[in-house]
């Protein structure tokens, strides 16, 4: 077994500053909770606005501008292909995973890229030994559907398990009916962590498409939240600004800023309020699974005798996000779902 520290990187995907219980929710995160507890809280940590730009800069140590994604690909407009806004990770800087494995360290990815879709784009082009991968942005959580039949210039799902064993720009045929995706993103981790060389240390990266729409949770779990939020998002936030509070996180006497953008609750209809906490409960639901899926991961270093010498961070892309009427179509299939 290697004495060089393991690395391994947790990404959600549009989660909110408060939504974890170690900054003031109540949406049940023990894991989190524990991490917290046991490692270090970081204040004074700022991502980007979006998505790419954050994982661009994360697995570079450089700034998003410099890596290649000055904006998102899909919103980069007239400026695509500029210097700086290639749209994907460029050739420019030195890939943390390519870094790494020239060290010495065994690296996986099992979870979100969107830092290029193309097979030089790709996680294996890019320093990774093991990946599994979903290239774009998004996608169901629920038996997840590729598109290649459909759309093959543009495939969901690559999988590399041995470069040098296999074609390493796979699309994947098929996956599980029944599987979700912070679940299988965790079974795919954990059996390239059980498949690795013990004798080298390893980097694991594991990013989430949770809690990113559509908003989409087991049944079980979504009950749990049930009434949760029906006194809506104002009174929600009060109660988390207070937990942040006495959490030591802000200072007493700081006020929220005005909600703004949509109707007062005390405007809304039955239905609306109904359609909106029902939201918020599967929201809460994704955030949970991820947080009992980060538990089994640290729960298998925890067995192997991994854990003390493992470095884990936990962060989000960016903050939780809401996109008008375009989410409203897929919550609304989601709560159909649910029900």
């Amino acid at each position: 077994m290697s004495s060089r520290p393991n690395f391994l990187i947790i990404l959600a995907d549009d989660l909110g500053y408060s939504d974890t219980s170690p900054y003031g929710a109540e949406i049940s995160t023990p894991t989190i909770q524990k991490l917290a507890d046991e490692g270090v809280r970081l204040t004074q940590f700022h991502t980007a606005s979006m998505c790419s730009p954050t994982r661009s800069m994360l697995l570079s140590g450089t700034d998003n501008h410099i890596a290649g994604l000055g904006q998102m690909a899909e919103f980069l407009g007239p400026l695509k292909g500029k210097p700086g806004y290639e749209g994907y990770l460029n050739d420019r800087i030195a890939a943390l995973p390519a870094v790494l494995k020239e060290s010495g360290y065994e690296t996986m990815i099992s979870g979100k890229w969107h830092l290029g879709q193309t097979k030089e784009q790709a996680p294996s082009s890019k320093g990774f030994d093991k990946v599994f991968s979903l290239l774009q942005g998004g996608g169901n959580h629920f038996h997840i559907v590729l598109d290649t039949a459909n759309n093959p210039e543009r495939p969901i799902f690559r999988n590399t398990y041995d470069v040098g064993k296999q074609e390493p720009f796979k699309t994947l045929a098929e996956l599980p009916e029944k599987s979700y995706s912070s679940d299988y993103y965790v079974d795919k981790l954990l059996e390239f962590l059980s498949g690795r060389d013990v004798g080298k240390p390893f980097f694991a990266y594991l990013p989430f498409t949770a809690p990113h729409w559509p908003l989409q949770a087991p049944k079980e779990i979504v009950e749990k939240y049930a009434s949760v939020y029906d006194s809506g998002p104002g009174v929600l936030r009060e109660k988390r600004l207070k937990a942040q509070v006495e959490l030591g996180l802000l200072d007493d006497g700081v006020e929220a800023f005005p909600l703004t953008g949509g109707k007062e609750w005390s405007e809304m209809s039955d239905e609306e309020k109904k359609f909106s906490a029902k939201t918020m409960e599967i929201y809460a639901a994704m955030v949970e699974r991820m947080d009992w899926n980060i538990g089994r991961v640290v729960e298998y270093l925890r067995e192997k005798g991994e854990l003390d010498n493992t470095f884990i961070v936990f962060c989000s892309d960016n903050g939780a996000v809401c996109r008008g009427p375009f989410i409203v179509a897929y919550i609304l299939l989601s709560v159909l779902r649910i029900n």
